[in-house]
């Protein structure tokens, strides 16, 4: 019967721990901008890994105070001085490699 008991303090003790655990990262993430159901539930149903993921993630989301100087346009972040920079031409606008893609140059004896 006293096995039964310490096994079940044990066990209690055990959700309290991954309970507490999920219950901090629900209120300290949204402070870096990360949501945080999702995150609680992965430190509860993971338990330890889940959390320390967490950690691992938070400090990817904490400011620097060195980056100052950087703004965020959609997903990435850019430097004010190459904020008005055009961007790169992904729709085939640019054709300098011509239709053979080694830049235009042909082989000896080929004619293009």
């Amino acid at each position: 019967m006293v096995e039964m008991v310490v096994n079940a303090l044990v066990v209690l003790l055990l959700l309290v721990i991954l309970l507490s655990m999920a219950g901090w990262v629900y209120l300290d993430a949204p402070e870096y901008g990360m949501n945080p159901k999702k995150w609680a539930l992965v430190s509860f149903f993971v338990p330890l890994f889940g959390f320390f993921a967490y950690l691992f993630e938070r400090e990817e989301h904490m400011p620097e105070p060195d980056r100052e100087e950087h703004f965020v346009d959609g997903p990435f972040e850019i430097h004010k001085s190459r904020a008005d920079d055009a961007p790169w031409a992904t729709d085939g606008e640019d054709d300098s490699e011509g239709e053979d893609g080694d830049g235009g140059e042909t082989k000896e004896g080929e004619q293009s």
